[in-house]
């Protein structure tokens, strides 16, 4: 198998384990259908508690000495290609 391949397909496992175990959900009421004869009376929707992970997240300067090149073009240096 290819490197790239194992590494996205690890990543994507990393992924899914992380969105499965930084939220927990509750059910806190049970739902109900509505009574249904002449009067129609509402129903109920469940009701939930969702906990989430904490991140933190921050910023970090960093500065880089980015190197520099010269590009001199035959036409500026005056030399010609020799098509030997």
């Amino acid at each position: 198998m290819r490197p790239g391949l194992i590494i996205a397909s690890v990543a994507a496992v990393l992924a899914i384990a992380f969105g499965v175990f930084m939220v927990d959900i509750d059910q806190t009421e049970e739902a109900s259908m509505p009574d249904v004869d002449i009067s129609v009376e509402g129903g109920n929707l469940p009701e939930f508690e969702a906990e989430t992970g904490d991140i933190e997240v921050g910023t970090t300067t960093i500065e880089t000495t980015v190197p520099t090149i010269d590009i001199v073009s035959p036409e500026e240096d005056n030399r010609t290609a020799s098509n030997d």
